[in-house]
């Protein structure tokens, strides 16, 4: 698209455009003026306006923000993970952009958010309905953010992420073949997605609210398939040759046992690239 028509493209600000929000900004620069918020404003890809400031550092705000924006993605992700840095993240962060925005009316804020404000652990299938009652403290935080969200005046809606995994994410797969993960039978249910996926689902609910289609206040993003890990470390060691696993391995995560229900963002018609975890571990399984 010609320079001369950006001033007619919607104006998107994205709020952390670290790894993730990066990867958004990229899928929507073609078709929108996208600003990416973070500390470096160098690192935003190329052909997003970079903006530099510290959201839990106000004053660095100052004057920055474009008034042309009808969406904004909040993307942060902790400098520290305890309850300090959750809060500062997703609770002081949101509460700084939002004073810096003033009075400039928004179509959607979005809010990225996490599947650990369940705390379930019961294999329980859970949806957007479910009862969000965080044990940890820093999932209290994420919550607290939330509801700063839909609280801000401006129509918002939240999307939680499960475990985002991919090329640029490839912990667990590396901790199977080193013989460094090994959980127990029957393990806990894991939920995942695959990091395009990821960045794809906030394009297009960005897309449909851009275009004036009803959004709902929340959204389960999650592949297609909540699985069991130890089923999922078997398929891996399958697939590719794998270290016998070390007398230290790691059991699993820490997010408790339950099932996510991603019905709600499928019938808004999004569609998968990496609807199970098969697709995706067997793609970076071939790239190597």
């Amino acid at each position: 698209m010609a320079i001369a028509d950006r001033n007619s493209m919607p104006g998107i600000l994205v709020a952390g455009c670290g790894k993730l929000g990066g990867a958004i900004a990229v899928m929507l620069k073609e078709s929108a003026q996208v600003y990416g918020l973070r500390r470096n404003p160098g690192k935003v890809p190329e052909g997003v306006e970079g903006i530099g400031a510290d959201l839990t550092r106000p004053e660095s705000l100052g004057g920055k923000l474009p008034d042309n924006l009808d969406t904004v993605i909040y993307c942060l992700t902790p400098s520290s993970y305890d309850e300090q840095g959750y809060r500062e993240a997703y609770v002081n962060g949101l509460a700084n952009l939002l004073e810096a925005l003033g009075d400039q009316p928004l179509k959607r804020l979005f809010f990225i958010s996490s599947t650990s404000v369940y705390a379930q652990d019961d294999d329980s299938l859970v949806d957007e309905t479910s009862a969000a009652s965080p044990a940890r403290v820093t999932g209290q935080q994420i919550l607290a953010g939330e509801q700063t969200a839909l609280d801000s005046g401006h129509p918002a809606t939240i999307i939680r992420f499960s475990g985002i995994y991919g090329p640029s994410r490839r912990r667990f797969l590396e901790e199977v073949i080193e013989g460094r993960m090994n959980p127990l039978k029957p393990a806990s249910f894991s939920n995942r997605i695959h990091e395009e996926d990821a960045a794809a689902a906030v394009a297009w609910l960005n897309g449909l609210a851009l275009s004036g289609k009803p959004l709902d206040t929340c959204y389960v993003a999650s592949d297609c398939e909540p699985v069991r890990l130890d089923e999922v470390v078997e398929w891996v060691r399958q697939q590719v040759p794998c270290a016998e696993p070390v007398p230290d391995a790691r059991k699993g995560g820490r997010a408790g046992s339950k099932r996510c229900n991603n019905k709600r963002l499928l019938q808004t018609g999004f569609t998968f690239r990496y609807p199970d975890f098969r697709a995706g571990y067997r793609e970076m399984i071939e790239k190597g």
